[in-house]
């Protein structure tokens, strides 16, 4: 159904659902399937639904953007190939600037592949100057982004220099201009490239990165790698981003994840949660503007953009950084942190002898995290924790309500038929000393932005 269904979108729904599928890491196929279910009907849904469906979906966070994107001659050029194809998932269409040195790194047929578009390497183009083709680049974009920005090119772009396509775009913009910079460790420490990078910054250009790390020569160790390609996307999302920012100047502590106790050095209590909803609440928030130090339990999925991360394994490790982060403005806790650990760690594996009698493990009761806070001397103004129960649902969160001094409790079934453990979806209450406010289904990064919203406003409430 899935593909039959696809085949027969137009163009411009086609696009929308694999830029969807794209953000969330899935197939389209398997995007469409989730989408459908949302659907409330026992028929098969038609073609006109699926589109009107489809034709409400955001297109990305940079849709409708235009990046123009010089790429430098580095070998970090080949990120670049990455950086088009990230942007081109968010919406973003991209018009790429190669410089002769970036073509002795990656070829104009492979990067206008991923870009989809025309690909400019020179300054007297017959084609592309007949219309002053330097100055539409640079006026058409609403953002430039350089990389990788070398050491050669922040001198020309520091000197004024306007001797190619690219520095002549640059010389004649009026657009903001991000760069990424990389070059070899002591390039960028060099008296000349500092004096550039203060020239630059004075000039208003924006700075991601360098890195640290392995240079690409053997040996070769220190700052100077370019940003990856995601955290220039992030870059470059702050910088086009003119939405309101409701939580700017707040900060918010977050939990998130399971947490591992250990038995022994080779095994460890631990639960299903994937940390999915708790890292798009924590993304949600700090694209709200909010300053968020998120407190990841051991997971398999990235580190949500834009927010500080800090990782550990066992509920006391959280507790001791969540307790480091405190005061905040909000604390959001959302980690299914384990309720017990085991006595006594065991220094060596627990082997299996023939004729032993099972080792019994005598268990201890783990800190409450969310009781710490709610309870603290330190207390933000707003503590929102979540119930993850497979029975009884509102009756448990209302009890974790007032036991531990919450203001609110996401509340959601975490029964294996919910496939909320693991999943994408979720359906949550939020429970509150005035009532329940119960959500529909939807998936988990819908539930972190309308949850952010919330806090945002309860926050400015508390403020009057």
């Amino acid at each position: 159904m899935a593909s039959i269904t696809i085949r027969n979108l137009d163009d411009a729904t086609k696009e929308k659902l694999r830029l969807r599928a794209a953000a969330h890491g899935r197939s389209m196929e398997e995007e469409v399937r989730l989408l459908l279910a949302s659907l409330d009907s026992h028929a098969s849904p038609s073609i006109t639904q699926v589109s009107a469906l489809l034709s409400k979906l955001p297109t990305g966070s940079l849709a409708g953007r235009h990046i123009l994107l010089i790429i430098g001659g580095g070998i970090a050029a080949y990120k670049c190939l990455d950086l088009i194809r990230r942007l081109r998932e968010r919406g973003a269409h991209v018009r790429p600037v190669l410089t002769k040195a970036a073509e002795e790194f990656v070829t104009p047929l492979s990067v206008g592949a991923l870009a989809a578009d025309k690909v400019f390497t020179e300054l007297f183009s017959r084609e592309d100057e007949h219309d002053v083709g330097h100055i539409r680049l640079s006026r058409e974009a609403d953002l430039i982004v350089v990389a990788p920005a070398t050491a050669d090119f922040m001198a020309k772009m520091a000197g004024g220099l306007a001797n190619d396509l690219a520095s002549a775009v640059l010389m004649a913009t009026d657009k903001p201009v991000l760069i990424a910079p990389a070059m070899n460790p002591k390039m960028w420490n060099h008296p000349a490239t500092k004096r550039n990078r203060v020239t630059l910054a004075n000039d208003g250009i924006w700075f991601v990165g360098p890195n640290s790390g392995e240079m690409a020569e053997s040996g070769e160790n220190g700052a100077g790698r370019m940003a990856e390609p995601l955290e220039i996307v992030t870059a470059i999302e702050k910088l086009l981003d003119t939405k309101p920012k409701p939580l700017f100047g707040k900060t918010i502590v977050m939990t998130s994840g399971p947490t591992h106790e250990p038995i022994d050095p080779v095994r460890y209590i631990a639960n299903r949660s994937s940390g999915k909803q708790g890292h798009a609440i924590a993304a949600a928030l700090a694209r709200l503007g909010a300053t968020v130090h998120l407190v990841s339990g051991p997971v398999t999925i990235a580190d949500p953009e834009g927010v500080s991360v800090v990782h550990v394994e066992s509920a006391r490790e959280m507790r001791d950084a969540v307790e480091q982060f405190l005061p905040a403005d909000a604390a959001v806790m959302v980690a299914a942190v384990a309720d017990w650990r085991t006595a006594n760690e065991a220094g060596e594996k627990i082997k299996k002898q023939p004729g032993e009698v099972v080792p019994v493990l005598q268990m201890i009761e783990n800190p409450d995290i969310l009781a710490g806070v709610g309870h603290n001397k330190k207390r933000p103004r707003l503590v929102v924790g979540f119930a993850a129960e497979t029975q009884d649902l509102l009756a448990n969160a209302r009890k974790k309500l007032d036991r531990k001094g919450a203001d609110w409790i996401v509340a959601n079934d975490v029964s294996h038929s919910s496939g909320v453990m693991g999943g994408d979806r979720n359906a949550v209450r939020i429970v509150t000393r005035s009532g329940v406010e119960e959500w529909p289904d939807m998936s988990k990064e819908d539930v972190a932005e309308r949850l952010a919203a919330k806090i945002a406003a309860a926050l400015q409430t508390i403020e009057v």
